[in-house]
């Protein structure tokens, strides 16, 4: 394509683009467009204003590039580098359940998630041995480590970390994780 452009090509662009036509009175009455020239600076709070409410019991650390409450639990086991595979996992839910409930239908439980009581992690380990493995269980957080695997899961709901059954099936290679769910309305769904 030829993108050249005669003198009578350009000024027919630039008549359509402002028309001659228009007087300078019509100009004069149109308000005048204020521009902002904006820089780094003029981001975020003036200087001076300090936008944290500061507790003066407990200065900040000036040194610090970010609160601990602002980096997840669990990020620092996220490793890019680690060339360990992460091994297949599932996340179960799962209800605990007597006559009463199966079949007299006396308790409010059903068959949602909201009603099961512990969270069951299944993961698979080929060519792995039990003793090799680490398990680290945080809150909201399961580190999982051995010589050829490693995960780093986030878990959906917060668990009891300190009440939990880890079993380690050596017929399938198969770690079972058995951890205890604490939610704030618990009380609620199992009264």
């Amino acid at each position: 394509m030829d993108f050249t452009f005669s003198f009578g090509q350009l000024q027919a662009l630039s008549n359509l683009l402002s028309p001659a036509d228009q007087e300078e009175e019509d100009l004069e009455e149109q308000p005048a467009k204020r521009t902002f020239n904006l820089n780094p600076g003029q981001i975020g709070p003036a200087r001076g204003s300090n936008p944290t409410d500061s507790n003066p019991e407990n200065p900040p650390d000036t040194k610090q590039i970010w609160a601990e409450e602002d980096v997840p639990e669990g990020s620092e086991f996220d490793d890019i580098w680690d060339p360990r595979q992460q091994p297949e996992y599932e996340i179960l839910f799962k209800q605990r359940v007597g006559t009463e409930d199966v079949f007299l239908g006396m308790s409010r439980k059903d068959g949602s998630t909201a009603c099961c009581e512990d969270m069951v992690i299944k993961i698979k380990l080929p060519d792995c041995k039990p003793a090799d493995v680490t398990l680290d269980i945080k809150e909201r957080f399961l580190a999982l480590r051995s010589p050829i695997y490693k995960l780093g899961l986030h878990l959906p709901h917060p668990v009891d970390s300190k009440n939990g059954k880890a079993q380690f099936i050596t017929d399938t290679h198969m770690l079972e994780v058995t951890l205890t769910m604490k939610r704030e309305f618990d009380f609620i769904n199992f009264a």
